[in-house]
């Protein structure tokens, strides 16, 4: 029987138990390794949800195709197969679900979903390796505006030549600001000389 739950698991990213819950199948989608020069596959997980536990009627045409009875026969099968799977869980304290994970009471004899490790379901990492086009144009958001990486490119090396060309203005400023220290300096040594006058001391010959 799981077997065929599993199927419509794998098709369809969900599956829901009448007075369990329902179980999901969720992708991390697949991540490059430069180290080794590949491509990880992506990674599945399974989510429970306890809160929402009723299948659809989609669920109940594919079972009653699957074991080729009536769907008013899989509805009524269905229901009492979830019955006896609650029945089992609380009474053996858990159920292994092959391929998917565990269903157990905690100690508050609620039922919990523990999933199976994330698996890559049999999908293998690929070689892959970076490519860097340096002519390659792509499209960049500066500031509230868009602008390609040719023209941050030309915006940067205008900016530094204009920076190179005006190296003299900056160069006359600090000459001009030199100047100016230097002159006070010496207007306050030569206003102390004045003020303190010729201390020298005189003798009158009589």
């Amino acid at each position: 029987m799981f077997e065929v739950l599993n199927s419509y698991l794998f098709q369809h990213k969900n599956i829901s138990i009448p007075g369990l819950g329902t179980i999901y199948l969720e992708r991390l989608p697949a991540t490059a390794d430069p180290s080794n020069k590949s491509m990880l596959p992506p990674m599945y997980h399974f989510r429970f949800d306890k809160y929402f536990d009723a299948p659809d009627k989609e669920f109940f045409s594919y079972l009653a195709s699957e074991k080729n009875i009536p769907d008013y026969e899989a509805i009524k099968w269905y229901n009492e197969f979830s019955y006896d799977l609650r029945n089992k869980i609380r009474k053996e304290d858990k159920v292994k679900w092959d391929g998917i994970g565990v269903l157990k009471k905690d100690y508050a004899g609620n039922i919990i979903f523990e999933s199976e490790p994330e698996s890559s379901l049999f999908s293998l990492p690929v070689s892959a390796q970076a490519i860097t086009r340096k002519d390659a144009e792509h499209r960049l958001m500066v500031g509230d505006k868009e602008k390609t990486n040719h023209e941050m490119d030309e915006w940067l090396h205008a900016n530094a030549e204009q920076k190179k060309q005006n190296w003299w203005i900056y160069a006359l400023v600090a000459a001009c600001i030199a100047s100016l220290i230097l002159l006070f300096h010496f207007s306050i040594s030569r206003s102390q000389s004045s003020f303190s006058g010729n201390q020298q001391k005189l003798e009158v010959t009589k």
